[in-house]
């Protein structure tokens, strides 16, 4: 069959000759060398990234590892456990961009083995590899895995206890025959889940439950899980981040739990300062963000591919006769995904704050509708016109776009006249940015990888080669295109201000922003703990009687306000931002 010549061919037949232990080590290998090269190769973003990386280095600079605090004020947004993490990675790699991306580089490892041998054991090697392969291939999902946010381990964790709570059911999706593995799966979804709360919240308790409250209407009401697990798994789930906010609450009070508390409540029901968006913008940052699974994805909510048989153990090929139970079991499973994904889509274009991470756990759902279709193809199946085209227009987008940029960018006057009413963003417009035009390189590979090779294979329906191209081809695309252009990005955007706070970094003084919010003066001036609590006003800091220099950061935008401010000298202008110094004055006021 003309699907199952090229490059696939020869990657079956070496798969073969592989152990499982060995295909595990290798996607392994795959997935460290795709996440790990280059974290720490340009400067941690505002706001997301600085800030968890700020908490995880003051939990160095005191000591106090318990209670997360971000410019040694108790911070009440987020737990502790991710920036545990990134603390034990700045102990051993030193307070740098690569140990706070570290964390989620060794969960993209995990999570592409995770997702291997669940589909292997689900629906054999094959679906396995290729929902793997659905996940690294796609854009947004593979991004995250080199980032410095919670979000990887977060969805990684509830992912996890989700597919253990389906475990311990007795639904036909569930898998598990004896009240010991049911058992099992209790304890273990509370673990994981009572993690996915430690890294970030409730939030990690509601998603799961909103969709098993979903399954439970669309089932009629009918129980299919047992009450002793449900409290048994209840009960892991409270001790795992219990134990954390028992004891902050024997030191500290309540004050902590009930500020965090607040803290969610108000993300879910009031729109963040410069975080909000349409009611369907989720469905646009998961139909471009997670292309190409999004693709295919779409084609099975469409069209549902028929249930794929189990293949034989260590198989790369399906056997012709399908167990009597299979079809309900993946119906279900398959229905259990859909229900999660249409939960965290449904509830995040509800919600009023529109940030992009927000929907990454969908990312789980929908990569494996994905790979239900790639393994439709895989056997023989055929794809249909409009997926292909809908392929070819987003690959066309991105291709586009990073072939445009070097050359905007190489001509900042083009870009200039459409940012007339904005003089922040014409000052970024400004910063020294070096353009070559090889940048254009991560279009060509983009056009030449999905768009021309893609086309070809799919147009030849030798879909296994096709699928190879179009995945392998968007993870690499996804990793030239950071190599080229994340650190020029960051270059206009917030470089100018973070090389200044770098500037004071051993310096006796004491370092502000003015009207914008960021985490970058406490990070990359290495500020040291405060002791002074007069520090902690920014009146006291810009009219008191300090005791050390204040450098004031700002905007242009506000600059002629905050050069009214008696005492502050302005030092200079760089690429939209203003810094001013004010001396110390000390004597006066005591």
């Amino acid at each position: 069959m003309a699907s199952r010549t090229g490059g696939a061919v020869y990657l079956r037949a070496v798969m073969r000759r592989f152990t499982e232990k060995q295909v595990q080590w290798l996607v392994a290998l795959v997935a460290a060398l795709l996440f790990i090269p280059g974290l720490g190769a340009v400067h941690l973003f505002d706001w997301d990234e600085i800030n968890f990386a700020e908490i995880a280095r003051e939990m160095l600079a005191t000591g106090n590892w318990l209670q997360p605090q971000i410019g040694y004020v108790p911070f009440h947004e987020k737990p502790p456990l991710f920036m545990w993490m990134q603390a034990l990675g700045m102990s051993v790699f030193g307070v740098n961009e690569f140990a706070a991306r570290l964390p989620n580089a060794v969960a993209g490892i995990i999570t592409v083995v995770a997702l291997y041998r669940i589909g292997r054991r689900w629906q054999g090697g094959a679906f396995g590899l290729l929902w793997a392969l659905a996940y690294v291939g796609s854009v947004l999902p593979h991004l995250y895995f080199r980032s410095g946010i919670i979000d990887p381990w977060f969805n990684l964790f509830i992912f996890l206890g989700f597919l253990a709570f389906i475990r311990m059911g007795d639904s036909p999706a569930a898998g598990t025959t004896s009240t010991g593995e049911k058992n099992r799966a209790a304890l273990f979804a509370g673990l994981w889940l009572g993690l996915a709360v430690l890294t970030k919240g409730p939030v990690g308790i509601l998603l799961p439950a909103l969709a098993a409250a979903a399954y439970w209407a669309l089932n009629r009401f009918r129980p299919y899980v047992s009450i002793p697990r449900v409290l048994l798994m209840s009960a892991v789930l409270l001790a795992v981040p219990g134990l954390w906010f028992g004891i902050d609450a024997w030191r500290n009070g309540p004050e902590f739990i009930t500020a965090f508390f607040w803290r969610q409540v108000a993300m879910l029901t009031t729109e963040d300062a410069g975080h909000g968006g349409f009611f369907g913008y989720h469905v646009v940052v998961l139909l471009i963000g997670c292309f190409p699974a999004s693709v295919f994805a779409l084609q099975e909510m469409v069209k549902p591919s028929s249930c794929p048989a189990v293949p034989r153990p260590n198989d790369m090929e399906p056997p012709t006769e399908r167990p009597a139970n299979q079809q309900p079991t993946t119906y279900n499973r398959r229905r259990w995904m859909l229900i999660l994904f249409w939960v965290v889509l449904v509830l995040f274009s509800l919600v009023k704050t529109k940030i992009v991470h927000y929907s990454s756990l969908c990312y789980f759902p929908l990569t494996y509708l994905a790979a239900l279709q790639l393994h439709r193809l895989w056997q023989g199946g055929a794809a249909t016109l409009w997926s292909r085209v809908l392929m070819g227009g987003i690959g066309s987008l991105f291709a586009a776009v990073t072939l445009a940029l070097p050359f905007l960018g190489k001509h900042p006057e083009w870009v200039a006249p459409l940012l007339a009413n904005d003089p922040f963003a014409q000052g970024n417009l400004q910063a020294e940015v070096t353009w070559t035009g090889w940048e254009a390189l991560a279009g060509v590979w983009m056009a030449v990888a999905v768009l021309f090779l893609g086309h070809r294979f799919f147009s030849r329906v030798q879909y296994r080669s096709g699928i190879v191209a179009v995945f392998g081809g968007t993870a690499l695309f996804v990793t030239i295109t950071l190599y080229y252009f994340i650190n020029r990005i960051e270059g206009y955007s917030q470089r100018a201000a973070v090389e200044f706070f770098e500037q004071r970094q051993g310096e006796q003084c004491y370092v502000m922003t003015k009207d914008y919010k960021s985490y970058a003066q406490w990070f990359y001036g290495r500020v040291p703990p405060i002791t002074d609590p007069r520090a902690h006003s920014e009146s006291w800091l810009l009219s008191g009687d300090t005791d050390r220099p204040v450098y004031v950061s700002c905007k242009i935008t506000d600059a002629d306000e905050v050069a009214a401010i008696p005492g502050l000298k302005e030092l200079y202008r760089k690429n939209g931002f203003v810094f001013f110094e004010r001396k110390p004055e000390i004597g006066r006021g005591q």
